[in-house]
């Protein structure tokens, strides 16, 4: 359901509708067959008339498609993210912050075509903090 609304009606700059996405989504482990039942809601710059229903809800896929498979893969995966049982806020929020810019310069590096790893995991291991900071500042 999508609708349409002006951002002093919302209360949100630049936000011209709501979509709202009903999602159902069967677990993964056949024997508990649990179904859940999720109501989604998104705010989008578009108006309404700039897109179709499907072409909206593609721009949805593929938003999360591209969290799910890009960012949140790497973190969890290279940097065993979800596994961390940091307990302190502040040490897990510099934690987060350590990953994101290593992510980030294993980004800078193959977008300037000098990355020689093959992976995020395998260029970290390898990685010093004056190749870092060399980074950094060119």
């Amino acid at each position: 359901m999508r609708l349409a609304v002006t951002p002093e009606q919302i209360g949100l700059c630049g936000c011209w509708q709501i979509v709202a996405v009903r999602r159902e989504r069967d677990e993964l482990n056949p024997k508990t067959g649990k179904l859940s039942d999720l109501i989604a809601y998104y705010a989008s710059s578009l108006a309404c008339e700039e897109c179709s229903d499907d072409q909206m809800l593609q721009t949805i896929r593929d938003h999360w498609s591209a969290i799910e498979n890009g960012i949140h893969h790497r973190r969890d995966v290279t940097f065993g993210e979800d596994a961390c049982r940091i307990a302190n806020r502040r040490a897990a929020q510099a934690m987060a912050t350590l990953r994101n810019l290593a992510i980030g310069l294993y980004e800078l590096e193959k977008d300037r075509g000098h990355g020689s790893a093959d992976s995020c995991a395998s260029w970290c291991r390898q990685m010093t903090f004056t190749g870092a900071y060399a980074l950094l500042h060119q």
